[in-house]
């Protein structure tokens, strides 16, 4: 065993945890080696049902609805799994490797010495929208920021440097780094599961024999966290009820509120302008300012994302409606357009692992283009109105 591989005896149960990247050959050798090894009564791997069928199911993207995705307003999130998923993607093709493949390689080589296995991870979209809920508008911004920047971004890691990923020193220092840029992201993708995980993995080890072995299958940034919530399950100073990790916390009060924000103020400054002592111009034009900034800006996102034409017409139309209506947004409508007028091809589903390693292969794809459309409308529209509350709110002043 070396460092990246942990035997506790916890309760009269042994639980190996096995720690890896998720890019790395060497990962892949040592989860084979290690379940043939110990032979344990069962195998737990830090993957949940969703995932996993995507890793081996092709035809799960070619189920894909891209226009149910808008009217279920789970577009950003789709976007973050692709993002994800594609720099995952772009380092296991430089290194040879597919994302995930050791977790793989433990349910494929505990299937064939007939040992069960369990999933032990919280359903990806559930991880995202606890991660996103907890962001503030601020740290929303600086995560798409960071998914983004880490998906195109031109450096390479070696072979080496993936394997230095697994060292404690490396990946405290990550761990810190990732604390400091946005605190909530880390404390949901990373302490939060955790604790679950390692509340699924007890439960594993009590599924079968009081004596029962079990070899879990984990990220390497998980396992001193594991470890340390094994140990309290086990001294009975925590609980394995993990409910609370498995719900979306409902927004605040000021939160609620502040989806009401931006359409409450744009009203208010343009009846302003038309209460205003010496003449109803400055509302008209007010009006007129709004309706433009914010149909323009968001019609040259969907140009920018290559849209269709009437996806352009729909966003410039469609912006100041969904500004008033806080539940909808812009890129609904123009998502859903650009997703009708140019339907998802085969190939597409076939591709998307693929092209979204790439900018040429996001706008050839058109289930990447149209989600391209939803986002660059919906960013144009939102700066659209700031502008906009700015300029009006200056012409108040004056």
């Amino acid at each position: 065993m070396n460092d990246n591989c942990v035997t506790l005896s916890l309760g009269g149960r042994e639980i190996t945890l096995i720690g890896t990247a998720h890019v790395s050959r060497e990962s892949i050798d040592e989860v084979s080696r290690v379940i043939r090894e110990s032979r344990p009564d069962r195998v737990c791997v830090e993957l949940d049902k969703g995932r996993y069928g995507s890793m081996t199911e092709q035809e799960n993207w070619e189920r894909l609805n891209i226009a149910k995705v808008f009217k279920d307003g789970k577009a950003f999130l789709l976007i973050a799994n692709l993002v994800l998923a594609g720099f995952q993607r772009k380092l296991g093709n430089e290194l040879g490797v597919k994302p995930g493949e050791e977790m793989k390689t433990a349910i494929d080589t505990a299937n064939e010495l007939g040992i069960p296995f369990d999933f032990c991870d919280r359903e990806v979209s559930l991880t995202l929208r606890r991660a996103w809920a907890h962001c503030n508008l601020w740290n929303k911004c600086k995560l798409l920021a960071s998914l983004l920047s880490g998906a195109f971004t031109n450096e390479k890691l070696s072979e080496d440097e993936i394997e230095n990923l697994k060292q404690a020193s490396e990946l405290d220092g990550m761990m810190t780094e990732l604390a400091d840029y946005l605190p909530p992201v880390k404390s949901t993708l990373i302490d939060e599961r955790d604790r679950y995980l390692a509340a699924k993995i007890w439960e594993s080890a009590n599924s079968n024999t009081a004596n029962s072995k079990v070899a879990a299958v984990v990220g390497a940034g998980h396992l001193q966290g594991i470890k340390a919530h094994l140990e309290r399950i086990a001294a009975g100073n925590e609980t394995v009820d993990v409910v609370d990790l498995d719900t979306v916390p409902r927004a605040g009060i000021l939160s609620q509120a502040a989806t009401w924000l931006i359409p409450l103020l744009i009203v208010a400054l343009i009846a302003a302008g038309f209460f205003r002592a010496d003449t109803d111009i400055s509302g008209i034009r007010m009006l007129l300012r709004w309706v433009l900034l914010n149909g323009s800006l968001a019609a040259l996102g969907t140009i920018i994302a290559l849209g269709h034409p009437l996806s352009v017409l729909v966003s410039f139309v469609g912006a100041p409606i969904a500004t008033i209506n806080p539940f909808i947004g812009v890129g609904l409508f123009s998502g859903v357009v650009e997703a009708t007028l140019r339907k998802p091809r085969v190939s597409d589903t076939q591709t998307i692992s693929d092209d979204v390693t790439n900018i040429k292969g996001i706008y050839r794809n058109r289930i990447t283009r149209a989600l391209l459309v939803f986002f660059l409308s919906t960013f144009g529209g939102a700066a659209g109105n700031i502008i906009s509350i700015v300029t009006n709110a200056g012409t108040l002043v004056k």
